[in-house]
This record gives C-alpha cells, structure tokens and sequence, in this order.
C-alpha cells in the first residue's frame, strides 16, 4: 500500500536514522501484501542455527535488520488502488489484525502479534486474486449477488473451481510460512486459531455493514466469548475497530441477549 511508504517516510523524518523496529512492525500489520512479503524473505534469509520459527512482523524486521526492511519496503511495487474488490479485502484483513491484537490479550495470549498476523493474512489468497486475476473473485461476487448459492465459498467454487482459503493455504504452504501461522490460518482445532478465524469473521462483518451485520457481529462476539469466558461482551465490542459509535450499544444488546440465549453453545 502506498501507506505504508508514507508511513516510513514520516518515521523516518520524526526519528531520523533511530528507528525502532516496533514501529515499523506498526506498519506491517496494516499491510497485508507487505507482512505476506517481508515473511517469505525473512523464511528465505533464516538458518538452521536460529532454532526458532519467525512469526511475527517484529522478529522478522529484527531477522532481517532494519536497513533490509527498509530497502524491501521501498523497492516493493505499489497495489493499483483504483482496485475497489481489492481494497475492500486488505481493508477487512488490517480490521482482523487490529481486532485480534485487542481480543487475544483476552486469553492472557503469550504473543497476540502471532494471531494478528494470521489474522492479517488469512485472506490473502482472495487478496493475490484480486492483484493478478481480478476477474475471478469478481465472478465469485456476482455469484453470490445474483442470489443462486449463499456462501462465499459456494460462489467461489461455482464461479473459479476452487475457494479461495483452499489457495490461501496452499500459497502458505509453498512459501514455507511457519508451521504455527499455518495451524492459526486454519482457523480451527486451537483456541488461538478459532480466535483467528472469529477475528477475520467479525472483520468481513463490520466492512461489509449489510443489513444482518448486527446478527453476525453478536454472532461473532457470543463465540469469541466462548473462548474468553472471562470478559465481556462490552470489552469485546470496545476492541471492534472500524466499528460506527452508534452501533456500539444495539450490538452489545444484540450480542448479550444471544449469550443468555445459548448459554451452553
């Protein structure tokens, strides 16, 4: 994104050559294609002597150094931004970080950048779609408008033969992502990985605003409450980024009332 350069260019003027690498890691979890790719050359650059998977934006940037990281952001070609299938994706996937980096500490999670990461890149199959063959989720959409299946992935496979986390997934595989991202991108079996997938469901759910968006969004928020029995339905919707104020108190309503509903869901 044409942000993120603009971004280093403002840490770079306000802090001069003292940049720190938890700033630029900011950076990185507000651009999905750009964490997609500082991963891969942070997996490329690894050797058996660090003993450790790189799973997150900060560890890589520190893998790589900061002068690295800096000439990889700024050789990086900038998305086309005049792609609205495109942009409505990479906003979604920033949404589902940002959700994860405030609901994992929820679960007293070791290192919540791991599951916003995930988070981050769990659509990045669809994302690649619309930067290489736009017409593919293009049809995929029309699919699902036209009202003949409805689920994305029932569209996704009437329209391109395939959907689109099946290429998420195989994308991570032949890159070599991390075992953990990989198991966290699955979005099932752990409770970090539902965490990851409820995320990235609440973040299509608050982006894409249509008329059963509350019902989903209390949806959502009743299962992530299942994995944090703990808080409450407020602090879950107060770590909803993106979310409208007005909306704030009907979906707490919505949500509380579907808790007491299912309590044994």
């Amino acid at each position: 994104m044409s942000r993120s350069k603009m971004m280093l260019n403002a840490f770079q003027q306000s802090k001069g050559e003292m940049l720190a690498p938890i700033e630029l890691s900011s950076i990185v979890l507000l651009d999905p294609l750009l964490c997609l790719r500082l991963l891969r050359e942070a997996e490329r650059s690894r050797t058996d002597r660090l003993g450790h998977e790189t799973t997150t934006a900060l560890a890589a940037i520190m893998q790589l150094g900061i002068d690295e990281f800096r000439d990889l952001l700024l050789s990086s070609q900038e998305i086309e931004e005049a792609n609205t299938g495109l942009l409505e994706v990479e906003a979604r996937a920033t949404v589902a970080a940002q959700v994860a980096q405030r609901w994992a500490p929820g679960r007293n999670d070791l290192n919540p950048e791991e599951v916003a990461v995930a988070a981050l890149l769990i659509d990045a199959g669809e994302l690649l779609l619309w930067v290489y063959e736009p017409e593919l989720p293009q049809a995929a959409r029309e699919m699902l408008l036209s009202g003949k299946v409805k689920r994305s992935s029932q569209a996704q496979m009437e329209a391109c033969g395939f959907d689109f986390k099946q290429l998420t997934m195989r994308c991570a595989e032949l890159w070599k992502l991390p075992p953990l991202i990989l198991q966290l991108l699955r979005g099932l079996d752990t409770p970090r990985a539902n965490l990851t997938r409820i995320c990235s469901n609440a973040a299509r759910h608050i982006v894409e605003s249509s008329p059963t968006s509350n019902l989903a969004l209390a949806s959502d928020l009743v299962e992530a409450r299942r994995l944090m029995p703990h808080v409450s339905i407020e602090w879950l919707v107060a770590g909803m980024v993106m979310l409208p104020d007005d909306q704030r108190a009907d979906l707490i309503a919505s949500a509380t009332e579907l808790d007491v509903r299912q309590p044994n869901a």
